[in-house]
């Protein structure tokens, strides 16, 4: 079916959106929910690997672009109304920005108990911190695009082109604010500095080939030895 043809049969939002369960071919796992236009839609269908609508930072997004992780499209159905898409593919590895096969990985434990399962519910609906991950999945590969592109104007670039020791120098730098920061008594500055350190961390991970998948896993291997010698 020609493109603007299939994009006729479907219902957009008012933003021009249209939700998307990304499903894995082989299982039937579902990896992802994600967002797209007309634009990444398009794109879908010409590439045959999927692309996105950011909506935190109102741009397209080519999955896998910056981490190698594409989806390779093998069928794209239209539910009933319309309005909303299933998109099987052929994933190259895996979905979530956590390193995890498929965004939804966590699990609630029957055997839990009411107060655990109540906490741990209150932290799902914690909006701010789920969407931290996300976020700073995306700003990394910003930066990525912009290592990439190098385009005239962009901070980014500026530190790229200048190089590495620039880089340590403003984390250096951004460091040292952050410790003065906390010497006062304004969370606002203290958060403002800790954020400015954190995009020069990442701009530094980009430089030195380092990816938030490895400092989930060095976490999360860290975190299983702690609960390890816990309870040894």
């Amino acid at each position: 079916m020609p493109v603007d043809i299939f994009v006729q049969n479907l219902k957009f939002d008012e933003q021009g959106l249209i939700p998307v369960v990304v499903q894995n071919c082989s299982t039937n796992e579902v990896l992802t929910l994600a967002y797209m236009n007309v634009e990444s839609l398009s794109r879908t269908l010409q590439t045959g690997q999927t692309w996105f609508w950011s909506r935190s930072r109102k741009e397209l997004w080519h999955k896998g672009e910056t981490s190698g992780n594409f989806q390779n499209v093998v069928d794209i159905r239209i539910d009933c109304d319309g309005d909303a898409l299933v998109v099987l593919v052929a994933p190259e590895g895996p979905a979530c920005h956590l390193g995890e096969n498929t965004c939804f990985h966590r699990q609630l434990n029957q055997q839990e108990t009411q107060n655990q399962l109540l906490h741990k519910s209150v932290s799902l609906v914690n909006q701010s911190s789920l969407e931290l991950g996300i976020l700073l999945d995306e700003l990394y590969r910003l930066i990525e695009e912009r290592k990439l592109k190098r385009p005239e104007g962009s901070y980014t670039t500026y530190l790229f082109n200048a190089g590495l020791d620039k880089i340590l120098k403003k984390v250096g730098e951004e460091s040292a604010e952050t410790i003065i920061a906390a010497k006062n008594h304004s969370t606002q500055q203290m958060a403002s500095e800790i954020s400015d350190l954190l995009y020069h961390l990442l701009v530094l991970m980009s430089e030195r080939g380092v990816r938030l998948e490895d400092i989930f896993n060095e976490l999360k291997q860290r975190a299983g030895k702690a609960a390890e010698r816990k309870y040894s």
